[in-house]
């Protein structure tokens, strides 16, 4: 049953695909989709089709059809299910990449289009998003639903938002692990389906930099759950095979010449991996794309993490006076003026500001490590 189900999980997606680009509206034929795979997992451990997906475009199509009939559209819609055929390996990545831009589309918010994308192009349950996600399956199942009603009717009829697409892909990743579904995983499954379908350089250094920070997950976390700083993890617990496929895969991006920025983040988390220790970071190069970065956006995030680079580089003074230009009520404000007291010597500054940066932290686990940062200078006697 487990490989029944990882079968409908690859297979719904590409029906819905077929249906959409065939004129179907998104919502109508994303409900058959799960009706006919619902009839698929009732059937086909008894029977299983030979052509697993045409069976499932044949019944979605169906269920589709008798759902939307009316006595103006019903023939025309008949007809075009019933004489077009089958799809090539070409048109399947055709509608990954349709599904993925309704799916982002500009006019729902990024908690929607991350829901729906995960729904129609991931292939996962109401019930695996609700939990990764820590909502109630019914609130999530809401927000689904609103998405859809929101796109309902659109037809891309000409090339949607890559950014924002690329936008969705990246919070989802962000998730990392929670519940029985891996949301970094599925990410990077996800973009690399992108990938097959696009050149656009941006795509590719997405992919990149996902698998740059993925190598580094075991090394994130100790044994008793906490959290562990670039600094002071363990490299060998570092994944050397995905690094060197991050790093193929951004080479071959930059080559393009079309630098946007998630090639330039991809850029500073290869050079941070690799370093055999933060010591022996090129911190001048890491400076430089922080420049590059900051010319090609105006986050005060870049600019908060261009400040640690320039510490790295010049001295913690010079960070501390870059910092000043810098709005305090971006998050870890606080923790990077910390860290930056600390290394210059002040280290009853560094404590309070540790301190400070802990009340305003939004997870458990940045909040312990930064009060484990405070209680540590606090027992050295400052």
């Amino acid at each position: 049953m487990h490989d029944l189900a990882e079968l409908l999980k690859q297979l719904g997606p590409q029906v819905l695909g077929i249906l959409v680009r065939r004129g179907a509206d998104f919502a109508a034929a994303e409900d058959a989709v799960q009706e006919a795979l619902v009839e698929a997992f009732r059937r086909w451990p008894n029977d299983q089709p030979d052509e697993p997906k045409a069976w499932l475009v044949t019944v979605a199509s169906r269920k589709y059809v008798d759902a939307v009939r009316s006595e103006v559209a019903r023939r025309r819609r008949e007809e075009r299910f019933h004489e077009e055929p089958d799809q090539g390996a070409t048109e399947q990545a055709d509608d990954t990449l349709l599904l993925l831009f309704l799916s982002c589309h500009p006019a729902l918010p990024p908690a929607s289009a991350v829901a729906l994308t995960l729904r129609a192009v991931g292939g996962l349950t109401t019930r695996q998003i609700a939990q990764a996600y820590l909502v109630p399956e019914a609130t999530m199942a809401q927000r689904i639903s609103r998405a859809k009603r929101t796109i309902s009717g659109e037809r891309l009829t000409q090339p949607g938002d890559l950014g924002v697409v690329l936008r969705v892909l990246y919070l989802v990743f962000n998730e990392g692990y929670t519940g029985e579904v891996d949301l970094a995983a599925e990410a990077i499954r996800l973009t690399r389906q992108l990938a097959r379908t696009s050149d656009e350089p941006e795509v590719a250094g997405l992919l990149a930099l996902m698998l740059l920070h993925h190598a580094r997950r075991a090394s994130r976390r100790n044994p008793d759950g906490q959290l562990v700083t670039l600094a002071d993890q363990d490299r060998s617990l570092w994944d050397t095979a995905t690094i060197a496929d991050g790093v193929r895969i951004l080479q071959t991006a930059l080559a393009k010449d079309r630098l946007g920025e998630f090639q330039v983040q991809a850029a500073i988390a290869a050079l941070h991996a690799d370093a055999r220790s933060t010591a022996e970071t090129d911190w001048t190069q890491v400076l430089e794309w922080y420049d590059e970065l900051a010319r090609l956006t105006d986050s005060p995030v870049v600019a908060l993490n261009r400040v640690v680079a320039l510490g790295e580089v010049d001295g913690p003074l010079a960070g501390l006076k870059a910092l000043a230009s810098v709005d305090p009520g971006v998050p870890r404000h606080a923790a990077v003026a910390a860290y930056l007291h600390e290394k210059a010597g002040d280290l009853a500054q560094a404590r309070d500001l540790y301190a400070v940066a802990a009340r305003a932290a939004t997870s458990t686990a940045e909040r312990d490590h930064l009060t484990r940062q405070a209680a540590r200078l606090h027992t050295d006697g400052t």
